[in-house]
């Protein structure tokens, strides 16, 4: 699959949210709540914690409360610990009622200024599954929606151009911005780790290759 990022499809985001929705609700609705105290990817938060994040920033997306810095670390985590007296449930019926209502929302912001939460969205599923011991954390049946976003939040996040052949999919992808005189980066490796690399996440027992660029000029999450 040969990814074109210069196109912003508006609709993508809710796509990838609703089909996470489908993945993930099941299986957080099935796992012991014990192992929501789990750690994860994200320094010092939780499983539950980093749902709660999750759902937060989608409900206020839904809602439009969206003032100044509202994603940043000192809002995301007051909105954590707003949650943290919360029953499991209640937690996961916002993010239910979030994966399931911003789409449309993040659609209308013609700026695409929002999308970039959606695969963030995404991301923090893999970051649980990845706690919880599931297969796939940062793959899966979402993937196929989760790169052509990961194209569009490259460019406008300004990394630079890069080139990656996936041993688990089909042709090319194509991400980042061209720099006057510097050549695209190259990568070579599986889709998960790609994502890992973009997000930030422990690249642990991962193997790849990557030239023309370090991991951290690639990073669309600071």
């Amino acid at each position: 699959m040969c990814t074109d990022g210069h196109a912003r499809d508006p609709w993508l985001p809710d796509r990838l949210l609703k089909t996470e929705r489908d993945l993930l609700m099941p299986l957080l609705r099935r796992t012991p709540e014990a192992a929501y105290e789990l750690r994860t990817a994200c320094p010092g938060w939780t499983a539950r914690q980093v749902l709660a994040h999750c759902a937060a920033a989608l409900v206020r997306i839904v809602e439009g409360r969206l003032e100044e810095g509202v994603f940043l670390p000192e809002a995301n985590a007051s909105d954590v610990a707003e949650r943290e007296d919360w029953p499991l449930g209640r937690i996961l019926d916002e993010l239910e009622r979030g994966l399931t209502e911003a789409g449309p929302v993040i659609a209308g912001h013609e700026d695409g200024r929002l999308d970039a939460v959606a695969l963030g969205e995404w991301v923090h599923a893999g970051d649980v599954r990845e706690a919880f011991g599931e297969p796939g954390a940062y793959c899966g049946a979402a993937l196929d929606l989760a790169l052509p976003l990961l194209a569009v939040t490259s460019r406008k996040r300004e990394t630079p151009r890069l080139v990656g052949v996936l041993a688990d999919r089909a042709g090319e992808v194509d991400l980042g911005n061209a720099v006057e005189g510097r050549p695209p980066a190259r990568f070579h490796g599986d889709a998960a780790t790609l994502i890992r690399i973009y997000s930030g996440r422990p690249l642990v027992r991962t193997r790849y290759e990557l030239t023309g660029a370090t991991e951290q000029e690639l990073l669309i999450y600071r």
